[in-house]
Formats: C-alpha cells, structure tokens, sequence
C-alpha cells in the first residue's frame, strides 16, 4: 500500500494574465534546480482556450516564484490541429534540448472537440519553446479512429516508448456528447514517427470505467510503474488516481487499491484528485496533482510516506 500525505495546495490560477485566467491542469515538472521545482501546466483564458504556463517553487517551503508572464507555449494558426489550445504532457530531455509533448485541441461539429499530439522544443533550458513542424505527431489513425491525448514518452532500452490517451467511442446519455478512452502503447526511434500497432496497455476494469487518461510511467529495479487517473466507479464519478505494475511496459496489472490518497472534505481537492505526476528528490518520492473540476482548483504535493 501506497501511503502519500498531502502537503499542501502549491498554485491556483485567478486572472492573473488574460491567457491566464482559470486552470493549472496536468502539472509536471521541467526541471529541478537545488530545492527549486519548475512546473509546466495548462491554463485557460476567458474562451475556455488552453496555454502552457510555468511556475517554481520551493520544495521544502511550497514558497512560490518565477510565474510566467507569457505562455511558453499557446495555440496554433486558425486550422492546425491546435488552433483551439494547446495543453502540456511531459517534457523529455533530449542533450541540451528539452522537447515538450503536448496536446492539441481542435473544437468539433459533430463532437465537442478533437484531440492530437504535438512536439515543441526549447534550446534555452525550458524558458520559450518553438514547434519544429505544424502539425501533428500522432493523430487519428486506423487504430485510434477518434482522438489521442494526454501521454508519457520515456527514452528507454535504445528506443523511445509512448503511452497515451485513445478515445475509443462518442455517444450520447441524457443528449450530452460523450467519450470512452483508454491508454496504449507504442514505439519510436526517434520519438517524433511512431509504430503504432493499436496495443492496450490499460484498459476499462468494468462496465462503469469510461476515461482513462494521463499515465506517469517510470522504470525502477526492473519493473515499469504507472500512476494514472480513471473515472468512474459504481460509487464514484469522479476522477480518482490508479496504479499498475509491468515487467515489459506493455502488459500491465492493474493494483488500483495500493494507492493510499483520496479527497479531503471541504477542500480544493474534496470532490476529485487526478493527473498525477511522480517525481523523486533527495531520497523521497512525491506526486504532483489536481484537484476538482479537472484542476480549476490548482495543483497540489504529496510525499509517499511509506509502501
């Protein structure tokens, strides 16, 4: 079992910018300096439109400093994939280049939106970054026929592995739009062109789980561990964190129950916690996360007390 305690809410947008207006959704961190954490998130402006922020902040003190005036990463040009927003996943060290994956949106007709994944690269240490293409890296496919999202890339074993978000079904209950979507696997040399097979690596427990997404996946004594989110349960519709185990990074067993960390009652977090991020610092492990209404509420720590 997995015992984390919370310490504390790190940072809650409140128009502060006009492209910053609500949100810090899917925090993860770019880099850690000393004691000193950057964060990326997304956040929203008044038309719902997401951009990539950052922020640092003292780990031992949770004192925050260094709020970007500008996003770091923002939408496309009318009709790219990301003309409606562009949303952070992970960031991947590659020699001096930081390469960030991100989600594109495109809002729909038939559907409310239509999600991509996209690639921008910063030169100067994570403080701009630019898109080396316009266009997509992994889009809809014959295996994926509806949309990809949120993913984790890891370089590992010579070739660089992707888990990431498949939608799997649109459809209707009581007139509103809604997706199914699970997380699969693939491969790439260069982490830009994918081999995608259609491989699940996590997929719906039961006939009530309908959205599995943001995988944090990391590699330790030979074992691949994944924390992700999932809603919902026959008890709870709300986003909740999960975990699984795998000896391949592909066939994974799901141990939903290890995870020790659930809402706090009249909190920022009292009716979700989801989107986690995992992290190690000086010999302890911490979880970066969201709170309700899909991090309208900010991002918040905690540190694994014992498993």
């Amino acid at each position: 079992m997995q015992t984390w305690r919370k310490l504390g809410i790190i940072f809650s947008p409140s128009n502060n910018y006009e492209w910053m207006i609500s949100h810090a959704a899917v925090p993860f961190v770019a880099t850690i300096n000393g004691d000193t954490i950057k964060v990326f998130f997304s956040c929203r402006n008044a038309k719902n439109e997401s951009s990539v922020g950052s922020i640092d902040f003292d780990i031992n003190t949770l004192q925050v400093s260094n709020l970007s005036s500008k996003p770091i990463l923002s939408k496309g040009a009318m009709g790219e994939f990301d003309d409606s927003g562009a949303m952070g996943c992970c960031a991947v060290n590659i020699g001096d280049v930081i390469r960030l994956y991100y989600i594109g949106w495109n809002l729909g007709v038939t559907v409310p939106f239509r999600n991509s994944i996209g690639i921008a690269e910063s030169f100067d240490k994570g403080k701009t970054f630019s898109k080396p293409f316009q266009g997509p890296i992994i889009d809809r496919n014959k295996n994926d026929p509806y949309f990809v999202a949120s993913n984790c890339v890891l370089f590992d074993e010579g070739v660089y592995k992707i888990w990431y978000l498949s939608c799997t079904e649109w459809f209707k209950s009581n007139d509103i739009s809604m997706h199914k979507y699970h997380i699969k696997y693939a491969e790439s040399v260069d982490g830009i062109d994918w081999d995608r097979k259609g491989t699940v690596a996590i997929d719906y427990v039961d006939s009530y789980e309908y959205a599995i997404s943001v995988p944090r996946v990391i590699r330790e004594e030979g074992i691949y561990k994944m924390w992700f989110s999932s809603r919902a349960t026959k008890d709870v519709s709300n986003y909740r964190i999960r975990y699984a185990e795998s000896m391949d990074g592909i066939s994974w067993t799901r141990k939903d129950g290890e995870v020790n960390l659930d809402v706090t009652e009249s909190s920022w977090d009292s009716e979700m916690i989801c989107y986690p991020y995992i992290f190690d610092h000086k010999g302890k492990r911490y979880m970066l996360y969201n709170g309700n209404d899909y991090g309208k509420t900010g991002f918040g720590l905690a540190v694994l007390e014992y498993e």
